[in-house]
């Protein structure tokens, strides 16, 4: 039994209908997540199916978001804003061919991701800016100059 099978068969005792469905429905999604046997396919990369992870810092005048994008070129990166929904995609293609006296090789993989966030409405959408060096994104959004005002204390009165 998989790891998902929480309970065990017993001889003679009323079967759960919708217990057996579950456990089901867990194995087949498990034999996604480890890919089928020889082929690869549904394996997940750090890049490629699982989205793109993402750093946030909030800063007193930007928001700075920093993406790690190894192996793929800035022409294969987008960063769209649009209604403060920001979005970032981009495409890995990747070929190999080998040629030796006793073996080729030839290789290619591809994938795609895809990540939207929205920005809060302190960000200024005509100042958002994005560089790319060796790998990483780094968006910097900056703030409108009355987001950064000097907060103030709110006292708190007895009900």
């Amino acid at each position: 039994m998989s790891n998902t099978d929480v309970t065990k068969t017993v001889p003679g005792a009323p079967v759960d209908v919708f217990d057996a469905m579950r456990q089901e429905m867990n194995r087949l999604i498990d034999s996604f997540d480890r890919g089928w046997p020889g082929t690869g396919l549904f394996k997940r990369s750090a890049v490629e199916g699982m989205g793109l992870a993402i750093d946030v810092r909030d800063g007193d005048k930007a928001l700075i978001i920093e993406a790690d994008i190894p192996g793929i070129e800035e022409k294969d990166v987008s960063v769209t804003l649009a209604n403060c929904i920001l979005t970032i995609s981009g495409e890995k293609k990747s070929e190999r061919e080998e040629k030796k006296t006793d073996y080729y090789l030839s290789e290619r993989s591809f994938g795609s991701f895809r990540r939207s966030l929205r920005l809060p409405d302190t960000i200024d959408e005509s100042k958002v800016e994005a560089h790319f060096d060796k790998g990483v994104l780094t968006i910097t959004a900056h703030k409108k100059p009355e987001a950064a005002t000097a907060e103030r204390r709110i006292e708190i009165k007895k009900a």
